[in-house]
This record gives structure tokens, C-alpha cells and sequence, in this order.
């Protein structure tokens, strides 16, 4: 397996290679050469498997460079009982026949990113041992993927994890989650902005290949591959819970920011998990529904990013959606590079009327967008006819899911956070605040440790040179 970058520039390399690196050197995304492709026999062979059984078969085909006794016992250490709740990594709830949820918060941050960060930062610790090297990583989150990278890395050796996040934009819960932590290799960045300008900075950051280097700076953002790879793992989980045979297909709703979760389960339809629909569902900031309903990407600008209930996808610059369009053009890197230069110049680019439209069209995706009186109507639906509470994104899932339900074909919907993230809305949806787990009882009243900074990429630098 070897990747290669989407604006061509990078040369052929190994998973190894790509791990600690984030963006490619040319400024593009990381991806796979090829998509392993699983036989008919595999797909039997995988269905009673367990979670770390699966994820050892999968991940596997995107690392062959880490010595397969070595992969097990990271990711026997990582997928365990303890540290996700079950023993099943996963769970799979039924609200009625044909319509599902699968159960992806059950980590040590109660929100589905930690299944691929808990991986993550096994791997960097593995990966740093091997070399001898350190590892600064510069993230950005919008609401779950600061926590989730931040209780990954804590007190992992030879890593320090730099995290930017909008000042003010998250919940008082998500926040809480990161400030409190006091261990010395995490600094918390408090962004006088919006998720995109903490995106923008990482990006910029990671294009210094000078500074990059010098100061060994890497990501954990769904930029890095390795997080794709490892979700990858739950839909092939999901599809085998939710079906009898392989001849079977199914739908996912997916609540989707940054198009990284999504974009998951569109690898592993190219690798022939039988998925007839993948369902988009964005919020207020509808930048990728727009685009699948339109033809037209249309990026929004800091001062018009909503700030809304499912603030974990208020992002209006989708980062892995140049990975989708790399594979839609035939892995055409001139073309990525004249659609972005287009972004760059005139802040959107059509693309109706274009061969390359016809093709997206004609893919299994389709999408919808939700607003703060739907997903409070779907809390509120979800748990009086099921007595089951949901959190504000799976709402948008839900909500979105439902429009495209087909009979006979199961819908899964993809589970988020767990309520408690997002008590005001759940408080607003059924009366009352959602249970917090014994750990967590007492988080919002813990001391904070942060640094307030404004959109300043030279300033970031600073920070980060002064602290390594």
C-alpha cells in the first residue's frame, strides 16, 4: 500500500511515512494509491468477527509496513472493554425494524472520534518509539475532535498536542472537556473566530514545510489518514449487525462537518461493502448539502458560519471533501488544483453541466440539512416513541436519515456524542437534562487551563516555539 498526494506533488509513500505527517508536502491530502477491494469470501469470513478482529483485517490493508504481531497488540490495547464501556467497542440499537443506530460514543469522550483517536495515538506513540523522534501536533476542533486527540495523547511520551478551537463556539460541556485537563503536554488555544479560521491556521501552519519540519509538527485532524482508516472499521461493523447475508444492502446517515465520517464510509463501499445510499446530513451550515443538491461548492466566509445547537458541524470548508472529489476525477490532481485555485480566487466553482457532476450524480450519495426546530422536534419524537435520548447531531442524522428510508433496506444512523454534551438542547427537546456518567458529574466546575490568541498563523508559531 503506498499513498500518494491529491495535488500530485508528493511521492509514492508508505503508511509509516504519511502517519505523523498530516497534510502532503504539496499542500494536498494524503490517499490511498488504490482501495483494497474485499472478496465475497472475506466479507463471510468477517461477519462474526469481533471489533478487534475487524479491525486488525482492515487496517491492516492501509499499514502493511507495521509488522502484523505489532498492529494486534496496538489494537488489542486499544479496543478494550475498560476503556470503551463493552466489549463490543460498538453498539447496535434497534428503534424499530429496519431502523438503527449505531452506538459510537461509548470512548472516554462520550463522542464517536475517540474510536479512531484512541488508535491514533497508540500509533504515534509506536511510531515515535521506532525513531526516536518527538511529535508536536497541531489540531483544530470544533467541538469533539480537540477532547478526543487531547485524551488520546495525554501523557504519551515524546508528544506535545497544540489544540485551537473557536472561543466561546462550543458547549459548555465540550469545552469543559478540553480546559480541565492540566497535564503538560496539552495547550489549549481559544480562537477569537470560527472552526474554519482554527482550520485555516492549521493548514497554513502545516504548509511552512520549514517550519514543519523544524519543529516536527503533525495533525490529527480527519486530514490525517490513519483516522479514516479507522473508522472505516465501524461500517463494516454496522452492516454486518444489521443484516442476515452479504447480498443485502444498507443506508447510512451521517451527520457531516468536515466529510470526514462520511467519507469513511465511502472508502469502505469502494471496497465492496454492500452500501446502496450514503446519506449527508449537514445543519444550518449546508455547504455540502448545497453542493450534492446543486453542483455548486460554495465555501462560506468566518462572519457567515452559523453558530448553532450541533456546533460540532459548524463548518463551512469541508477538508475532506478534496479527497471525495481526487476519486470522483479519476484521481486527476490538475483538476483538484484548478477547483481549489477557483475557491481561492472566486470562493466557489460549479460544477453542473461537467462530466465530472454526471459522475458524482450518479454515485450512492445523497443529502439533506436539518435547523434547531428539527432536531429538537426529532430529540423529542425519538425518545417519547422510544424512550431513547439522542444528542443534537445524531438528531440531525436522524431527522435527515428518515426522508430517504426505503422498505427493505435498513437505514443505520450514526451516533455522535451522547446527550449529556449538549444538556441545554435536551433540557429544550424533553423537559429534563440528560444523565451524566459518575466521571463527569462534577467537569464544568473543574479549574480551566487555556490561552486565548487571535486569527494569527505567525502568532501560533510563536506559541508553539515557545512552548517546545
Amino acid at each position: 500500500m503506498r499513498y500518494i498526494s491529491t495535488r500530485g506533488g508528493m511521492a509514492r509513500k508508505s503508511f509509516s511515512k504519511i502517519l505523523l505527517a498530516g497534510l502532503a508536502s504539496d499542500g494536498g491530502l494524503v490517499i490511498p494509491e488504490t482501495y483494497p477491494v474485499i472478496s465475497s469470501s472475506e466479507l463471510r469470513a468477517w461477519r462474526n468477527f469481533t471489533y478487534q478482529e475487524l479491525a486488525f483485517e482492515i487496517f491492516s490493508r492501509f499499514s502493511d509496513d507495521i509488522p502484523p504481531d505489532d498492529l494486534r497488540d496496538i489494537i488489542q490495547r486499544t479496543y478494550t472493554a475498560e476503556i470503551f464501556q463493552s466489549k463490543d467497542i460498538v453498539t447496535f440499537k434497534t428503534l424499530e425494524p429496519g431502523l438503527h443506530i449505531l452506538g459510537l460514543s461509548n470512548g472516554p469522550t462520550l463522542a464517536f472520534k475517540d474510536i479512531a483517536m484512541q488508535l491514533l495515538g497508540n500509533l504515534f506513540e509506536y511510531v515515535l518509539a521506532k525513531t526516536g523522534k518527538e511529535l508536536n501536533i497541531l489540531g483544530a476542533t470544533s467541538g469533539d475532535t480537540g477532547s478526543s486527540a487531547e485524551y488520546a495523547m495525554r501523557n504519551k511520551h515524546g508528544i506535545r498536542i497544540f489544540m485551537l478551537s473557536p472561543q466561546g463556539k462550543m458547549s459548555r460541556f465540550q469545552t469543559a472537556q478540553m480546559f480541565s485537563l492540566q497535564d503538560p503536554n496539552i495547550f489549549n488555544i481559544a480562537i477569537c473566530g470560527v472552526f474554519d479560521s482554527c482550520q485555516d491556521i492549521v493548514k497554513s501552519v502545516s504548509n511552512d514545510l520549514i517550519f514543519k519540519k523544524k519543529y516536527s509538527i503533525g495533525t490529527v485532524n480527519s486530514i490525517n489518514w490513519a483516522r479514516i482508516a479507522a473508522q472505516i472499521v465501524y461500517y463494516f461493523k454496522g452492516y454486518f449487525s444489521a443484516t442476515c447475508s452479504n447480498t443485502e444492502q444498507v443506508m447510512f446517515s451521517v451527520p457531516s462537518g468536515n466529510f470526514g465520517n462520511i467519507y469513511a464510509g465511502y472508502v469502505a463501499s469502494m471496497m465492496g461493502l454492500p452500501i446502496k445510499r450514503l446519506v449527508l446530513a449537514t445543519n444550518e451550515n449546508d455547504v455540502l448539502h448545497e453542493f450534492f443538491l446543486t453542483g455548486l461548492y460554495r465555501p462560506r466566509a468566518a462572519k457567515e458560519t452559523l453558530h448553532t445547537s450541533s456546533p460540532s458541524m459548524d463548518i463551512s470548508r469541508a477538508s475532506n471533501f478534496e479527497r471525495f472529489i481526487f476519486d470522483m476525477s479519476g484521481k486527476d490532481a490538475n483538476k483538484i488544483i484548478d477547483l481549489w485555485q477557483a475557491i481561492d480566487n472566486n470562493g466557489t466553482f460549479n460544477l453542473i453541466g461537467t462530466p465530472l457532476w454526471e459522475k458524482i450524480k450518479n454515485s450512492n450519495f445523497v443529502s439533506g440539512s436539518s435547523n434547531h426546530e428539527a432536531r429538537i422536534a426529532t430529540i423529542r419524537n425519538i425518545y417519547e416513541q422510544y424512550g431513547m435520548l439522542i444528542d443534537t447531531h445524531t438528531a440531525d442524522g436522524l431527522k435527515v436519515g428518515l426522508e430517504y428510508r426505503e422498505t427493505n433496506v435498513p437505514m443505520i444512523c450514526m451516533e455522535t456524542a451522547l446527550p449529556i454534551k449538549f444538556p441545554e438542547s435536551i433540557l429544550e427537546a424533553t423537559g429534563h437534562r440528560p444523565p451524566c456518567p459518575a466521571a463527569y458529574k462534577n467537569l464544568e466546575n473543574l479549574p480551566q487551563r487555556y490561552t486565548v490568541m487571535n486569527t494569527d498563523t505567525n502568532g501560533i508559531k510563536t506559541f508553539i516555539i515557545e512552548h517546545v
